[in-house]
């Protein structure tokens, strides 16, 4: 793929995170500004769609004002726009598509709707502006896309090339940890809560299932859900106290167990060279660890501040739409299921 220098500004609204930053030529970070709403949704232990839709109209031109600003740029130094598309909550993804859409004819750049999930995999290729540039990653690659609502593997031979080889059959990984987290009444969200309580716990205290698929490539966590249901209520009943940490060790060791296995042997199986794995999950301390023990492949992950939601990684996205001259109409919509299709 070839390369041209492009400033694009990305913006991110597709759940709860409200997002916009300045990226150059899809690696350089000179703005990546968020607006979390996190501390609005844990009283509910999850996303409120209605509140999440209502917060990002009030944030949203605050932050892209901010981004252009830490970038010391203003709309006419940009070269494009790159918005998210879609998966995600409709409410959330229109505030951000429709500001996109009026700076765009607004200052007559090129917009691009962007997969989310297609940002996660973009993810691999930033890094911050003054620092030392990251390794690009090399094809053909194995991605393992793992959040609170995605857990996928994908086969990717070149830029804007995926193949999903497998997905989850039930919870995504993510949505696993925040049940699991709720169970053990550790609180929202449950990824944080579960990994500090696992860090006083024996991961080898139960020998929690993991599910054994027909498809090679596909998860499955609603088995190993019902298990930690099983122990908690065990105890319970028992009149004993639940060995929180214990628990949240063992479970958090059987997930990244499931995680890590299969995507080295699809890495095999595939041929690839190297691995990438991206999404909220991927700032897990154990399965940043089980990946990088490794030395089988090279592994890229995202540095902690860009696992969780970004617009950083939507720009890095959209400039690879932009350099080979795939652009949206204004008039295109939001995607609430959209699905990180095959493209060639």
């Amino acid at each position: 793929m070839k390369k041209i220098d492009m400033r694009v500004l990305g913006i991110e609204s597709s759940c709860d995170e409200t997002a916009a930053a300045v990226v150059e030529n899809g690696r350089v970070i000179q703005s990546n500004v968020i607006a979390s709403q996190v501390d609005l949704h844990a009283q509910f232990g999850g996303v409120y769609p209605e509140l999440a839709s209502r917060e990002h109209v009030k944030a949203v031109h605050a932050t892209v004002k901010e981004a252009l600003q830490q970038a010391h740029m203003g709309l006419a130094d940009l070269d494009g726009i790159a918005v998210t598309r879609g998966p995600g909550l409709a409410g959330s993804l229109v505030v951000g598509v429709n500001l996109a859409k009026g700076l765009a004819l607004s200052a007559e750049l090129p917009i691009v709707g962007v997969n989310h999930l297609e940002g996660h995999l973009y993810s691999a290729w930033l890094y911050q502006s003054g620092s030392k540039p990251t390794p690009e990653p090399k094809f053909p690659l194995v991605a393992l896309l793992v959040s609170g609502g995605h857990t996928e593997l994908v086969l990717m031979r070149d830029h804007l090339q995926y193949q999903t080889l497998g997905g989850t059959s039930d919870d995504a990984a993510g949505e696993a940890f925040d049940k699991v987290a709720r169970l053990l009444e550790l609180g929202y969200p449950g990824g944080p809560s579960i990994q500090k309580a696992a860090l006083q716990g024996n991961p080898r205290a139960f020998n929690f299932p993991k599910a054994r698929l027909s498809e090679p490539w596909s998860f499955s966590f609603s088995g190993l859900k019902t298990a930690v249901l099983r122990a908690v209520e065990e105890f319970k009943s028992a009149h004993k106290t639940v060995p929180t940490a214990d628990i949240a060790a063992s479970f958090q060791a059987a997930v990244v167990g499931a995680l890590f296995e299969k995507t080295i042997a699809a890495a095999r199986e595939f041929e690839a060279r190297e691995i990438i794995v991206a999404g909220g999950v991927s700032a897990n301390k154990a399965l940043r660890e089980a990946f990088r023990s490794q030395t089988e492949f090279r592994v890229h992950i995202p540095h902690i501040n860009l696992c969780t939601d970004n617009a950083a990684m939507i720009a890095a996205a959209g400039y690879r739409h932009f350099v080979v001259n795939e652009v949206s109409n204004l008039d295109f919509d939001v995607q609430a299921n959209w699905a990180l299709t095959v493209t060639a």
